[in-house]
């Protein structure tokens, strides 16, 4: 027990997670790979149903490292592109031990901003983020009965995924021996 105490402990330190996600990208860096790990910030949360059965919350987050929305003008309006970037689902488990379903789908603060002001804008922003949880996670959302959660800014444990970018000149040849500590990278 003192051993997993100690180890947990370790895995909450801040200053242990820096130093990981440094490590982290010191070894995608040398596979020609620059990666950058995306803090979500809460905002605002989703209740909804998936496969009209078994809850599921959306975690609509920011962070500075993703696209800021843009507007171009169109007749009638505009039209908005909305940069995101989407966690795979993690089940967690809630009140009283039933596991639900987290996504965190994450948008520049710029557009959680926009959507503190307008009702419309708020509403655009949460039908991007059940979009994007339907086309990439491949469920099925109630869009019906979504409804924001008040007062809740983030359900569940936060956790950083990374956006990985190749770097200008492609991944460095691989060691002469060809006796490399890490499995070859995905193109």
């Amino acid at each position: 027990r003192a051993l997993f105490a100690e180890y947990a402990a370790e895995l909450a330190d801040p200053e242990q997670r820096r130093l990981y996600e440094e490590e982290v990208a010191a070894l995608e860096r040398e596979r020609g790979v620059e990666v950058r790990f995306v803090h979500p910030a809460a905002g605002y949360v989703l209740r909804t149903s998936q496969a009209g059965s078994r809850r599921c919350y959306l975690n609509v987050c920011s962070n500075p490292h993703v696209g800021a929305p843009q507007a171009r003008a169109e007749p009638g309006g505009h039209r908005w592109a909305l940069p995101y970037s989407l966690a795979p689902g993690r089940e967690e488990l809630g009140r009283g031990g039933r596991r639900r379903l987290v996504y965190d789908v994450v948008f520049h603060p710029a557009a959680l901003r926009l959507a503190s002001r307008s009702a419309r804008f708020r509403r655009l922003l949460s039908d991007t983020a059940l979009e994007a949880v339907e086309r990439h996670c491949a469920v099925q959302l109630d869009r019906a009965n979504a409804t924001v959660l008040r007062g809740t800014k983030y359900k569940g444990v936060p956790q950083a995924p990374v956006i990985r970018t190749p770097l200008p000149g492609g991944a460095p040849p691989p060691p002469a021996d060809g006796d490399s500590p890490l499995p070859p990278f995905p193109l």
